[in-house]
């Protein structure tokens, strides 16, 4: 991955890692707290908490600008966050990382400049699975200018159908964009190749990280993909700060789509010019903090031995499927072959919402409904899915915990 990953080597022990996260203590209506709910959000280990608290409670300041001690040690931690992402993903410069409120919003820049891009005679190639993040604003991208948005099918297990990815790219294709891993169903998708295919047709390629980012290492030189996005809070940091990262040539000339202070570099009353990378992406005073503690806790997972979260994580997994296969009256939604962190499913004793609730009354905590996946549940025939969702701080023991309350659960019902 990158130098950050010579940090790792150490045995991973979950009882250990649980120790840093406050939160995991917690008991809900008296029972201890069994979180499931990761794909949607993290919890925070304890020095990314304090990365937060130290900042405001030692140089809060704004950025770049100011003429005092407060303001430089402030801007050196915040860009030296921005030295920590590049390397993490193995940018190719820093000035490639763009400071975003989440993966949405990275997804949204690249969307509004590519509205300004498009022609009536191009299209752009989503998939049947996507987050509704990464498909209502290639949608409406589309409809700015009469371009063509074209859905790549998938397959009954979940997978994407990469005959028909490959027939459906042609020379209009002006960007393909997809999900790193399905944060409804815990696909994962065939990057690197799928990367490969859309520049096989000369078109950009943009990496729905938001699921991918927390499970495993992401080289975004080796994909070579176009942009890749993520948010900070499904990687152990904080809400409301993200990245949007994207190749230097492109994002030198790519439209802006805010503008304010920090972006300009010459201003009149009559026009403006726009200040270099990465500062002409990122208007108005920044999520400083956020970014503070984002880097805090990307060195704290780049510090675990990786493989060896990635073999727990597939153990859980790995559990929770066998149970959930021997539990009548369940149905697992997404099946595919190569799977990491979710298993969503629905019951026939009850509605998807029911069971969170029932659950969530023996101190289960996950998710219900359609994911802001909508087309992907009306594709699936189903009104929306329970998901569990797994992480590295998650035990063998907690997915126990989980088909014995289901077994509750589908007794009440009943």
């Amino acid at each position: 991955m990158s130098s950050l990953a010579k940090q790792a080597g150490a045995v991973f022990d979950v009882g250990a890692i649980r120790q840093q996260f406050p939160i995991l203590s917690r008991q809900i209506d008296g029972k201890p707290l069994v979180y499931l709910d990761n794909a949607a959000t993290t919890q925070k280990p304890q020095c990314v908490i304090d990365a937060l608290v130290d900042y405001y409670a030692t140089c809060n300041a704004n950025v770049h600008r100011g003429a005092h001690q407060l303001a430089d040690e402030a801007t050196r931690r915040y860009e030296g966050a921005r030295d920590t992402v590049a390397e993490f993903i193995n940018a190719n410069s820093r000035n490639e990382v763009i400071w975003t409120s989440g993966t949405t919003e990275s997804i949204n820049i690249v969307a509004k400049g590519l509205a300004q891009l498009l022609s009536s005679d191009d299209e752009v190639l989503v998939t049947e699975m996507e987050h509704h993040a990464n498909l209502v604003t290639w949608q409406q991208a589309c409809k700015q200018v009469g371009a063509k948005l074209v859905v790549a099918p998938i397959k009954e297990t979940g997978e994407l159908d990469l005959e028909q990815f490959s027939a459906l790219l042609n020379s209009r294709t002006k960007l393909v964009a997809f999900p790193h891993i399905s944060n409804a169903l815990g696909t994962v998708n065939p990057i690197a190749e799928l990367t490969a295919q859309a520049k096989a047709v000369d078109a950009w390629v943009l990496i729905d990280g938001a699921q991918g980012i927390a499970h495993g290492s992401v080289d975004v030189q080796a994909l070579a993909c176009d942009f890749y996005v993520f948010s900070g809070h499904k990687l152990f940091g904080p809400t409301g700060i993200g990245v949007l990262w994207g190749r230097q040539d492109l994002l030198a000339e790519w439209p802006v789509w805010q503008t304010g202070g920090e972006m300009i570099s010459e201003v009149t009353y009559q026009d403006a010019v726009w200040n270099v990378l990465p500062y002409r992406m990122e208007a108005g005073t920044p999520d400083i903090s956020g970014a503070i503690a984002l880097a805090a806790a990307i060195r704290w997972f780049a510090g675990l031995d990786i493989q060896a979260v990635q073999v727990h994580e597939a153990a859980l997994l790995e559990a929770a499927t066998r149970q959930a296969e021997a539990f009548d009256g369940l149905t697992i939604v997404g099946t595919a072959a190569d799977k990491v962190g979710v298993l969503s499913f629905v019951m026939d004793a009850g509605h998807p919402a029911d069971i969170g609730f029932l659950l969530d009354r023996q101190g289960i905590a996950i998710r219900t409904g359609h994911h802001c996946a909508e087309p992907l549940m009306d594709r699936l025939g189903v009104p929306g899915t329970a998901r569990a969702s797994f992480s590295l701080y998650n035990t063998l023991e907690e997915v126990d915990a989980l088909f014995a309350a289901l077994s509750k659960v589908k007794t009440m019902l009943a």
